[in-house]
This record gives structure tokens, C-alpha cells and sequence, in this order.
């Protein structure tokens, strides 16, 4: 999985480059259909904010995470990304089931149709 890492008002450096390479070494290999991710590392109000942004199965999955602290706010949008995938492939594999079909209908009107109302 590509990386495409970018900072406003931020540096980017290379332990911050080793540690989001390892928080989405899991992500990567769970979602291995995975192409690429965003990663934007903003700093607004000294509240670190990361907006995360990637495409699984044709659909666009965004999630984002603040703190005062630049390492756990990458946590927290690494495990809000993680859900959202993980309720997307939920999605897809529930529609990928048959679902029963209800004969409950034609059973009453076969039962009506027996009956003899005169």
C-alpha cells in the first residue's frame, strides 16, 4: 500500500514517516485490495489533526483524528479507518448472500382457496 503523506504546519519527519508506516501495517495487510492512502498531518488551535482518505472496493472511505499530541491523534484515525473498512467489507459480503424469499403469502392464499365460504 502507497502512502501519500503531507503536512500543513507541520514537519514531517522520518520517525513520523516509521511510525504511520507501522500504524497502517495492519490495516494493509487485513485490506490487502488497499491501493493507496492519504494521509494529511495538520496542526490548527495546537490540536494535531490527521485526515486519513483511501478507496476500497469503489467506495471512498475518509476518517479523521484530533488530540493535542500528533501520536495519538494518528491512533485514533488509524482505529476509526480500521472500522470503517471493516464495515464496508461487511457490507459487501452481506450482499453477496441469497436472501430468503417469504411464501407465507401464497401458502394463505392456497388455504383460502381450499376453504369453501358458501
Amino acid at each position: 500500500m502507497k502512502i501519500n503523506l503531507s503536512g500543513h504546519h507541520v514537519d514531517v519527519t522520518d520517525s513520523v514517516k516509521e511510525h504511520i508506516n507501522e500504524k497502517f501495517s495492519k490495516i494493509a495487510s487485513h485490506f490487502p485490495t488497499l491501493i493507496s492512502l492519504d494521509v494529511n498531518l495538520s496542526l490548527v488551535h495546537n490540536k494535531h489533526n490527521v485526515e486519513l482518505r483511501t478507496t476500497y472496493e469503489g467506495g471512498r472511505i475518509s476518517a479523521s483524528g484530533n488530540d493535542p499530541v500528533m501520536y495519538p491523534a494518528i491512533a485514533i484515525a488509524a482505529k476509526k479507518l480500521d472500522a470503517a473498512l471493516k464495515h464496508r467489507k461487511g457490507l459487501l459480503k452481506a450482499n453477496l448472500h441469497t436472501k430468503p424469499e417469504t411464501t407465507a403469502p401464497d401458502i394463505a392464499h392456497e388455504k383460502v382457496q381450499e376453504m369453501n365460504l358458501k
